[in-house]
């Protein structure tokens, strides 16, 4: 979940290295640190916390250099401390490495080396490797990097560099992200592609055991995998740098707020053809004999596959379970004959998600991976890949990932129905006019940050939703605890006489998703027995709804949709809420404490 940065060329070193791990800054933010190789020296920089920590600790000093790595820190093994912050090096201070995953025998390994007469300065996994590199050193870093790899189980994406090579620098990867990138007179490693755009848009997305070796003005490249050289295959990338600028707006949430309109837009553009829903990516996938549908995700991805169980259910009529991939990994189950798997993730390097796809396709599943991320392991690992268009996402809170997972869900329920001779043309069109009424929740921000002024005290929320805006319930109540801090729960709304309305009292805040709906009168039901209870009520509610802004004082109206697409519409107040109640709380919106944007280990 850390993000490691590691660049080969003329330039400064300082403002290359941190700028590159400013853009990967959402992956970990505990610490910071960045190494060069400067007259035949390594200099090594790094500080506990946030990288403008770092920055104040390189200050003004010149390291222009040809190559040097980096790295940002979410801590597994060891506090967050400078001694704990990447770069390690070895004893002698010849070797420096930055490492993105977890080494699982890492108690082993250390042990060994210190009865070698190794001296270890930091609790994390990583330092093993500087030592194992210095025990396989023998004037070739590649070598040294090829015989360590061999003692590591676990997960790992590494850039190395050693004072004995001032132009060169070695990589390997195994269950960790990394991308290399490919400009004029630069070579750059990164755990993903946004760092890369600063330089260029060519990059070759490295395999699992892959090794890489990089050096010389110009770059020479060679990549082994399993003692075999392998062709460099350079892949052009479509994404622009602007796209990770917050261009004027706050915060990275708000800005990728107002971007979900035109992400809808884009997938309704992309795969509806006049009445129909079209998915050449699924040319090769027996789409008529499914018989069940598994849908895996983590967090926001989760929710996402939960409505895509309604709706897939509800337009196509085949049986979907939709499930955590961090419990159904470890599930005794019994695959059916004849099913999918769909795997969500926005970053297609979710370690849990991975993981359950390999025991799906062990099982002989095929896996259509839904995903954000061109050539991210999972759209590796799948028979077909949807992407989701999304852009860059740089917010740690979900947004703009997520509408988009809805809206391929809905399209690919559209896409299963008419391969079942179903006709949903209607909806089809229905679901043309979401986004300009996305656009229109949008435009009432000031109105949810206005209510959100007034309710950014309260010790904890309850969300309430039945049917297709349980799953609503569950994600708006995470967007709030993930930026605010503030306890809060998603429920079922016709389970709340089952526990939680013992909770009930002037002093939390319930928010009700009460949209028209074929099960209206039944959440207006559980509205008023919260109100019997003197529960503080925020109600979501249709625009032409006069009854219940009648009854109730903290109601948001919003604009009429066909009810199906409730999820996609009803989610955008719910972000906007959370973003704007953090902000009263003075909360680091898009990097809230604790968490990363990937969980690349489990």
């Amino acid at each position: 979940m850390c993000g490691i940065v590691g660049i080969l060329g003329p330039g400064d070193k300082s403002k290359e290295l941190i700028d590159g791990l400013s853009l990967l800054e959402y992956r970990g933010y505990d610490s910071a640190g960045i190494c060069v190789v400067k007259d035949d020296k390594l200099l090594l920089f790094k500080k506990k916390g946030k990288i403008k920590g770092l920055q104040k600790v390189v200050g003004r000093k010149d390291l222009s250099a040809v190559v040097g790595i980096g790295h940002t820190r979410w801590a597994t093994h060891g506090e967050p401390s400078d001694k704990n912050s990447h770069p390690h090096t070895d004893c002698t201070n010849t070797i420096a490495v930055v490492h993105n995953g977890i080494i699982e025998n890492y108690l082993e390994l250390k042990q060994g080396l210190i009865d070698k007469g190794h001296k270890f300065v930091s609790e994390t996994d990583t330092e093993v490797i500087a030592h194992l590199l210095e025990e396989h050193y023998k004037g070739d870093i590649y070598e040294a990097l090829k015989e360590t790899i061999k003692a590591l189980d676990g997960a790992y994406a590494l850039a190395v560099i050693s004072k004995d090579a001032p132009q060169r620098i070695v990589a390997a990867r195994k269950g960790s992200p990394l991308v290399m990138g490919i400009a004029e007179d630069k070579i750059i490693f990164a755990s993903d592609i946004t760092p890369i755009l600063m330089f260029t848009r060519k990059v070759v997305y490295l395999d699992d055991g892959d090794v890489v070796d990089v050096s010389g003005i110009p770059a020479s490249i060679r990549i082994e995998n399993g003692s075999q050289e392998k062709a460099i295959q350079v892949n052009q990338i479509d994404w622009d740098i602007s796209q990770a600028q917050r261009c004027g707006h706050p915060h990275f949430m708000l800005k990728e707020i107002h971007e979900q309109p035109g992400v809808i837009n884009k997938l309704c553009r992309l795969h509806i053809r006049g009445s129909d829903v079209v998915f050449p990516e699924l040319s090769h996938i027996d789409i008529a004999g499914l018989k069940k549908i598994y849908i895996i995700g983590c967090g926001t991805a989760y929710h996402a596959g939960l409505v895509g169980k309604y709706v897939i259910e509800r337009f196509a009529g085949i049986p979907v379970e939709a499930d955590v991939a961090s419990e159904w990994r470890y599930r005794d189950i019994v695959v059916e004959d004849d099913s999918l798997c769909i795997a969500i993730s926005q970053s297609g390097e979710t370690a849990d998600t991975l993981a359950a796809v390999e025991r799906f396709r062990n099982e002989g599943v095929k896996v259509l991976a839904v995903c954000n991320v061109v050539g991210s392991s999972l759209t590796r690992a799948a028979d077909a890949v949807i992407l989701t268009h999304a852009g860059i996402e740089i917010s740690v809170a979900s947004t703009k990932a997520y509408t988009a997972q809805l809206a391929i869900m809905y399209l690919l329920a559209f896409f299963l129905a008419q391969n079942r001779g179903r006709d949903v043309a209607s909806y089809i069109a229905d679901m043309l006019d979401v986004y300009s009424a996305v656009s229109q929740v949008i435009e009432q921000k000031n109105e949810l940050q206005h209510l959100a002024h007034h309710h950014h005290h309260f010790g904890s929320f309850l969300y309430l939703g039945r049917n297709l805006d349980y799953p609503t319930a569950l994600e708006g109540a995470l967007k709030l605890k993930e930026i605010s801090y503030i306890p809060a729960e998603g429920y079922p709304a016709g389970e709340m006489k089952h526990g939680p309305i013992a909770l009930i009292d002037e002093y939390r805040a319930v928010v009700c998703i009460a949209t028209d709906s074929f099960i209206y009168e039944k959440m207006h039901s559980n509205i008023e027995e919260i109100k019997a209870r003197k529960g503080k009520i925020i109600i979501l509610a249709t625009s032409g709804n006069t009854h219940i802004g009648e009854e109730f004082k903290e109601v948001v109206y919003l604009p009429k949709i066909n009810e199906a697409f409730s999820p996609i519409l009803n989610i955008i107040p719910l972000q906007l809420f959370a973003y704007y109640v953090a902000v009263a709380r003075g909360c680091d919106v898009d990097q809230p404490r604790n968490l990363a944007k990937s969980v690349t280990v489990e």
